[in-house]
């Protein structure tokens, strides 16, 4: 397990390098001036020119790599081009409110999915079956902000049973109030992949040997679906899920523009009209880290489901 640990370990490490290179060229070939964005059409020259120094952009590409890349590394990620505050400080004020709401809408839609998925392939061919996959196509066929759209119209503003605007402050009603709406919105969309995925996963495993073999013994139908078809469905559903949490922080964008909820959603769509270079860095950061280490926990989940992957 240990050799296991630190070859996913090395592999996150080096895809991690590997993306804040990409973020770096994928920032710097963004069109437009930031210091003229900052300072905007009727600045001088010799204004424009010394906030390009201010802000290293007159270095030499290489030399704003090296910056960039130790910068990351220490976690010093430089100051707003248009705050003027530390990128860290920006991201942390807003970072708890983006995971709180990927990780219950994570949590939601694993809940609803799983179970779904295996009740559909249980059924097979039933009308629970089709009930299940019809559901689930629906949901797949709502991009996150028309689900968005249509759950803030109906709930909030012409039912009134949530606010429009989501808030963190007030007792633990107002709370799961302001978030119901959000995470419904991201995690009944994941709720349905997670049931396709559930069923077809669980419609091979309901087919083997050992499946039959354990019911001619007459181990309990709940248990043989439970302990020998879930168990060795896992692996892709664990694929989906960690696959899918990249997709939902991609998601939150849209969702926390149209709940008006802080994140890091607003903050990254700020940061891309005014051209803030190291603020879109940071951003970009983050969003890898957070990426690289889902994909790390992903792995060593399917070590921990599996024992056979930890031997290839």
């Amino acid at each position: 397990m240990l050799s296991f640990l630190i070859r996913r370990i090395a592999l996150a490490l080096t895809t991690g390098f590997v993306v804040l290179t990409l973020v770096f060229v994928v920032v710097r070939i963004l069109p437009g001036d930031p210091a003229q964005v900052i300072l905007g059409d009727m600045a001088s020259e010799e204004s424009l020119t010394a906030l390009r120094q201010r802000l290293g952009l007159d270095r030499s590409l290489p030399a704003q790599y090296l910056d960039f890349v130790g910068g990351a590394l220490s976690g010093d990620w430089g100051k707003s081009m248009v705050t003027g505050r530390a990128v860290v400080t920006e991201i942390m004020t807003v970072l708890p409110w983006t995971i709180e709401l990927t990780v219950i809408s994570l949590l939601l839609g694993t809940a609803v999915g799983v179970p779904l998925g295996v009740w559909a392939a249980v059924n097979r061919n039933r009308a629970v079956d089709y009930a299940v996959r019809v559901v689930s196509l629906l949901g797949l066929s709502f991009p996150a902000f028309v689900s968005a759209v249509i759950l803030l119209l109906a709930f909030a503003i012409q039912l009134r049973w949530f606010p429009v605007i989501s808030a963190r402050s007030g007792s633990l009603g107002a709370w799961f109030q302001s978030i119901t709406l959000p995470a419904l919105s991201l995690g009944l969309i994941m709720a349905a992949y997670i049931t396709r995925v559930t069923r077809s996963a669980m419609l091979e495993v309901l087919s083997e040997d050992y499946v039959r073999t354990a019911r001619a013994k007459g181990v309990p139908w709940p248990a043989v679906v439970r302990r020998h078809a879930l168990r060795n469905a896992l692996l892709p559903i664990i694929t989906v899920v960690g696959l899918f949490l990249g997709i939902q922080i991609g998601n939150s964008v849209l969702t926390e523009i149209v709940f008006n909820r802080p994140g890091l959603g607003k903050l990254i769509v700020g940061a891309l009209n005014q051209r803030d270079y190291t603020m879109l860095q940071g951003m970009m950061v983050i969003y890898t880290l957070i990426v690289v280490f889902v994909n790390m926990l992903t792995d060593i989940a399917y070590g921990l489901a599996d024992p056979r992957v930890k031997l290839q």
